[in-house]
């Protein structure tokens, strides 16, 4: 025998789960909030697909490259940050 969680009395109840979370119900309290629940939530037949756009990445910006005859670009520090 298990303690009903919406009536308090000690009857032979089934875990039910309820938007996440488990409740021990009995018969007697499930019947009228089963007809309570009927209609709420999603219809069965109503799912539809979605088809979203596809990812578009931005193409990595190429730096460019120096000229015949101008000096390369070197790329460096000369100081640590502290």
């Amino acid at each position: 025998m298990i303690l009903c969680d919406l009536c308090g009395e000690a009857k032979s109840c089934r875990p039910r789960e309820i938007e996440g979370q488990e409740f021990d119900i009995c018969s007697d309290c499930w019947k009228p909030l089963a007809e309570k629940l009927k209609g709420k939530g999603r219809k069965p037949g109503q799912r539809e697909t979605v088809f979203l756009p596809p990812i578009q990445t931005p193409e990595p910006q190429k730096e460019p490259q120096p000229q015949p005859g101008e000096p390369p670009k070197i790329w460096g520090r000369t100081a640590r940050p502290h």
